[in-house]
């Protein structure tokens, strides 16, 4: 095509202004958020903050942002930069002191387990294998990380290990499979999923790879299943006698509880929003990410608030630039009367997505990520998504 082999990232550019203009003119339209936020708007205190993979200890929150480790007080507050570019940060575990933080480092063209001192300092790098190692917990007396691997098979299974704090050589779990995991008090026993989320981003996915929680005795091998519909459950968090989780089981993600000795489960979170994207437990409480938004619940009172997060930072990736998109091209569209064209581009470099409505498309092509009768596509929707905001050449 004469248009691809020229200039297409001049019409993702145009059609980028189009699409946002559209989407910011009907952004008072959206309803309120269960336990989250006001829609979408012009005030930055109440627009999305992106904020991932948070962590709680007694005093403090620590979660990704922008692709490094921040720190926050538990009422939240002033944000304090841990890490400063060079890869990203994922996975964020505070020890059970929490004076130390684990995370999962994409580092030197590797992702390992590193730890750092959670006052801020210099981090230290705990494995070295050629796999993917992604932090997963702590051993209960805080001596070693738990982390996931699959340096000892050949499919996408992962593994659990655990490291010390010097490095060295890892120690396996015996759990033939696992991908998260949360001891129980005692350390006697863990909350843990055997198989990974591999449909992370399709709704109410109900095939067969469904991910279950299981509780199993590390010393007999006995296993007691969490009861389910065939829901996506994951992100186990062992406190007291129960078991927090996330579970879609009753619609949008959100926290359920199941009671390890009566053996019921219980919604605790209502939810008719956004989906509850990560979780984790310290010091009596859970800390949630929705909407690019942290929340904590108190798990005695059985109550959540917002935490107001502020980032007064320099973000080299936030700053607008030009990116040639030309090579990133992955789908296109011309609308019914030919006035406008759609294109999605994806980039590691930039991660802008552009999608465009099926109104927008000729009944019956497929775009994007789904077709237009697709349940993760209705007809009725046009958005965009662009990750960071980036200027298109």
């Amino acid at each position: 095509m004469h248009l691809f082999s020229r200039r297409p990232w001049v019409v993702v550019a145009l059609t980028t202004l189009v699409f946002a203009g559209s989407l910011e003119g009907r952004a008072q339209q959206r309803p309120t958020l269960q336990g989250a936020m006001p829609a979408v708007g012009r005030d930055p205190d109440k627009a999305p903050q992106l904020l991932q993979h948070p962590a709680i200890s007694a005093t403090t929150i620590a979660f990704v942002y922008a692709g490094d480790l921040w720190t926050v007080p538990r009422q939240g507050g002033d944000a304090k930069r841990l890490t400063a570019g060079g890869g990203t940060v994922s996975d964020v575990a505070f020890s059970p002191d929490g004076a130390q933080i684990a995370y999962t480092g994409d580092y030197d063209g590797n992702v390992d387990v590193y730890v750092m001192p959670a006052a801020g300092g210099m981090a230290r790098r705990l494995t070295y294998h050629p796999d993917r190692d992604e932090v997963v917990a702590w051993t209960p007396d805080g001596n070693a990380v738990v982390f996931r691997s699959r340096r000892k098979g050949v499919t996408r299974v992962a593994r659990l290990f655990t490291v010390g704090l010097s490095g060295g050589l890892a120690t396996e779990i015996a759990l033939p499979t696992a991908h998260q995991a949360s001891y129980a008090p005692g350390g006697e026993r863990m909350a843990y999923m055997p198989l990974s989320p591999v449909f992370r981003a399709w709704k109410r996915y109900r095939g067969g790879t469904t991910s279950p929680i299981w509780l199993v005795n590390l010393a007999s091998g006995q296993v007691e299943k969490v009861p389910r519909a065939n829901s996506n459950d994951f992100d186990p968090m062992w406190i007291g006698d129960k078991v927090y989780f996330l579970s879609d089981r009753n619609g949008p993600v959100t926290l359920f509880a199941y009671d390890t000795k009566t053996r019921d489960v219980a919604q605790v979170l209502p939810n008719d929003g956004f989906d509850l994207k990560s979780a984790s437990a310290g010091s009596g409480a859970i800390v949630y990410e929705q909407f690019g938004h942290l929340h904590v619940f108190d798990v005695a009172s059985g109550t959540a608030r917002p935490v107001s997060v502020r980032i007064n930072a320099d973000v080299p990736v936030l700053r607008p630039r030009h990116v040639n998109v030309a090579r990133n091209i992955i789908n296109a569209a011309i609308s019914p009367t030919g006035a406008r064209a759609a294109f999605e581009a994806i980039s590691n470099a930039t991660s802008p997505t552009l999608r465009v409505s099926p109104s927008e498309i000729h009944p019956g092509r497929r775009t994007g990520s789904g077709s237009p009768t697709s349940p993760t596509n209705p007809a009725n929707t046009r958005f965009i998504s662009v990750t960071r905001p980036v200027s298109a050449t």
